[in-house]
């Protein structure tokens, strides 16, 4: 690929490197300037523009660039570094940061992420708002353990009510969105059918990884990191790993694929059958995540609610 642009981002700047024309620019990060720049892509329409993720900081210029209809990639940090030590590449600068970015983005060619609206922004920062305080409550939870003071003990009390409160609240703004929305509405429904998928992993699941039906099973487990990766070489043969792609949906999954396990008797059958077989109880529950975000991608992609006899 010949026309990629790679973009490096900070809170106040973004620096910009052009393939093949060699080009750099460095931009003050302001409504004005994201909009000249995205008007300037609009016109040279390269084949692909990468940017890391990072944090939120992103998603401004993103958003822009996905609503003019530009292709955009968001990539992991941890991969670009990966790939600026494979090249050679130890200094770290700005500029040299966009200059690996798009380099990154030529030789890989990472597939281009699809926008999403504003109300499925919304959801998946509520998500993310969410999944703060619930740490948060998990660490006041565990002072508890070693408080031996009335006085602390019960301000730990308060401060997790307070937390909890607030919880309640996102609950309450993300199941709203999702409600006043219909495409959403149908889509959380349906997965929300599977047998061990509650309200609050189907929002996130509807936010967090908006391209469920419209990939094969292959791809959207590559997507979610659940796909075992071989480390053969010569005679070697390594133990098949997970991992890469978005870990925030591996999360919301775990605890609601131990509960599948349980309750969903397709689910516990296949993880009891890996277990018969030896397989590691973690493995067969990866295993078991994987089978459940497969079967939830085809549900929504033939928009139909679970059927075990389907699977």
């Amino acid at each position: 690929m010949n026309n990629c642009i790679g973009i490096d981002i900070s809170k106040n700047t973004f620096d910009v490197h052009s393939l093949p024309d060699g080009s750099d620019l460095h931009l003050d990060y302001t409504s004005e300037n994201i909009l000249e720049f995205v008007n300037r892509l609009t016109c040279s329409q390269p084949e692909l523009i990468v940017m890391e993720a990072t944090g939120g900081y992103e998603t401004p210029l993103a958003v822009e660039l996905q609503a003019a209809g530009l292709p955009v990639a968001i990539i992991n940090p941890k991969r670009i570094r990966d790939f600026a030590r494979a090249v050679g590449q130890t200094a770290k600068t700005d500029k040299i940061d966009a200059r690996i970015i798009a380099r990154f983005g030529a030789t890989l060619e990472p597939p281009i992420r699809p926008a999403i609206d504003e109300i499925t922004r919304k959801i998946k920062v509520l998500v993310a708002r969410k999944r703060q305080l619930t740490d948060i409550r998990t660490a006041e939870k565990n002072h508890t353990e070693h408080s031996h003071n009335e006085f602390i003990e019960k301000s730990i009390q308060i401060i997790i009510s307070a937390i909890e409160t607030q919880i309640n609240e996102v609950d309450k703004q993300i199941h709203c969105l999702i409600a006043e929305t219909p495409e959403l509405k149908q889509k959380a429904s349906i997965i929300q059918s599977f047998k061990g998928i509650g309200e609050n992993t189907a929002a996130a699941l509807v936010s967090g990884l908006p391209e469920l039906g419209t990939l094969n099973r292959r791809e959207i487990a590559a997507l979610t990191g659940t796909a075992p990766i071989n480390r053969d070489s010569g005679q070697f043969r390594g133990k098949r790993m997970t991992g890469g792609g978005r870990c925030e949906i591996r999360r919301v999954l775990y605890m609601p694929t131990l509960a599948a396990i349980q309750h969903n008797p397709v689910i516990r059958s296949y993880y009891l059958r890996l277990v018969a077989r030896g397989k590691n109880k973690m493995v067969a529950v990866v295993a078991c995540m994987r089978k459940i975000i497969v079967i939830i991608n085809s549900m929504v992609a033939k928009n139909e609610t679970w059927n075990p006899k389907n699977t």
